[in-house]
């Protein structure tokens, strides 16, 4: 089946940049990108710039979005913040899941769940992150790991399947310069979409944008982008820099 899902590249800045700085950031993207409709873009800064990349980013196509969020909507949640809040922001998306939620602060499948559910609930967008690690895959494990993080981290969703992002992110190809060749990312993300097909039917799946998330660049962009399955990009250390976030866009709107 053709691809016709619209490539969505979202930079994920993780814990970097000051408020300053990620409003120099901002800007500059905005000068590159702010009219660009054919590829969805968005920047998730962290919470203590949120509001300041959202002002600037207003009236441009680039959308905001958010690192992580609790599930719960209030409550006595020391350092948590809530999809309302982010709502409160004017954020549209927010990434869920990410390895190094999984990895440092241990985070499980069913944490994911309910955080998926509830930024639906809020009308966020969830982009939902799944991925092997090396010594998963050097086992042949990759599809079992897979598999198991989607059924249960989008456990119960029923109708509301088609509201999510699912990002693939080898763990072993993030912040290390390796990237999964684009027929090893194309193999994973044609399973995941088999897995969507048994959850959800065949058109839902078909809907359902899946990105790469482990080291892209405006080097291995375009390849990656095109393989039918691959509908965007989840983009780490590329995202700090203007130009190399604007080289990865630029290689989605050529597909």
């Amino acid at each position: 089946m053709s691809k016709n899902r619209k490539i969505i590249i979202a930079g994920n800045w993780k814990m970097n940049k000051s408020i300053a700085e990620a409003e120099e950031l901002t800007r500059n993207i905005t000068m590159e990108l702010g009219e660009t409709s054919e590829v969805d873009v968005v920047v998730c800064p962290t919470f203590t710039a949120l509001k300041s990349v959202g002002d600037i980013i207003t009236n441009t196509t680039v959308k905001l979005g958010a690192q992580n969020m609790h599930w719960e909507a209030e409550g006595a949640y020391t350092g948590e913040i809530s999809a309302s809040m982010l709502r409160d922001l004017y954020c549209h998306y927010v990434i869920l899941g990410h390895s190094e939620r999984r990895t440092y602060f241990g985070e499980t499948d069913e944490i994911v769940n309910n955080k998926v559910k509830a930024a639906i609930a809020a009308n966020l967008k969830p982009i939902v992150c799944v991925g092997e690690s090396l010594e998963q895959r050097e086992s042949d494990q990759t599809k079992d790991v897979i598999k198991g993080q989607i059924e249960k981290s989008l456990a119960g969703l029923g109708e509301n399947l088609d509201k999510v992002i699912i990002a693939y992110e080898p763990i072993w190809a993030i912040g290390t310069g390796l990237t999964a060749s684009p027929e090893q990312a194309q193999d994973v993300h044609a399973y995941i979409r088999s897995i969507l097909e048994e959850m959800g039917g065949t058109d839902i799946a078909q809907s359902i944008r899946i990105q790469y998330g482990g080291s892209m660049k405006p080097a291995n962009a375009e390849e990656l982008l095109s393989q039918p399955d691959i509908d965007g990009g989840l983009i780490g250390g590329a995202a700090l820099d203007a130009s190399s976030f604007a080289g990865i866009v630029n290689a989605g709107i050529q597909k």
